[in-house]
């Protein structure tokens, strides 16, 4: 029998209950770790629980908005009550945001984007630092999009998200370079997503790869033989943009 590469480990995965962050979070716990899948909505998570117990995976399931800061700070106390440490942080959760002139985005709306894509972020990484410290190899990835670098009219509050995301994460592994914490971010490309279809609206679904495909490189990026860090990898390219 083959051993799973993430026997063992403790793997917090936000935006867990659909696209990107439900197929993660799977393939995660098949691989091995134990999830931690955060989510707003109860039953989707749910639903996730029922697949991972269906090939002998198992998960914390944990209903949070990711607006609800402090709810963010009370998560870190209770995975180190029930886990000790964290060995996996995965920052999936993203909120497309209104798509139009930037002076036409409405006040609530613009503070939400940021609020979900660097806000809580940042609060998950100031909560999870002390966890990732106290496992034997930390790994944290987050994702970010092309809309980072390739700057382009009406994308303006995720492309601006997208982009400080970058530099917070890339600040925070130079950070951590004394010690066995490593940060990362990936760049998934057009996926089959929800996300994906909202932005652009008149695209075939069908033409694009679905989630999965960024299953193998996630893998290498959380194992404990990763050296690399406060880079970002471009699905899309296969390769490292810095």
């Amino acid at each position: 029998m083959t051993a799973k590469p993430l026997t063992d480990r403790i793997a917090l995965v936000t935006g867990a209950s659909r696209g990107i962050g439900y197929t993660l979070a799977k393939e995660l716990a098949r691989a091995g770790a134990h999830v931690v899948a955060v989510a707003r909505t109860q039953g989707a998570l749910e639903e996730l629980d029922d697949e991972i117990q269906a090939f002998g995976g198992s998960a914390t399931l944990v209903p949070l908005d990711l607006t609800d800061m402090e709810g963010i700070d009370r998560l870190g106390g209770a995975l180190y009550e029930k886990f000790g440490r964290l060995d996996i942080l995965i920052g999936n959760a993203g909120l497309l945001g209104p798509m139009g002139p930037l002076s036409h985005a409405g006040p609530k709306d613009f503070d939400k984007v940021l609020a979900v894509n660097l806000t809580a972020n940042w609060r998950l990484i100031r909560s999870m630092e002390p966890l990732l410290k106290l496992a034997p190899a930390g790994r944290a990835v987050f994702l970010s999009s092309g809309a980072a670098r390739r700057i382009r009219p009406f994308w303006g509050p995720y492309a601006m998200t997208k982009a400080a995301l970058e530099a917070m994460v890339k600040t925070w592994a130079m950070e951590l370079e004394i010690t066995a914490v490593k940060a990362n971010l990936i760049n998934p490309g057009p996926l089959r997503t929800r996300m994906r279809a909202q932005a652009m609206p008149g695209e075939d679904a069908e033409t694009l790869d679905t989630p999965i495909v960024l299953v193998p490189k996630l893998i290498e990026l959380v194992s404990p033989e990763l050296e690399i860090s406060g880079r970002v990898w471009d699905h899309p390219t296969q390769s490292w943009l810095d």
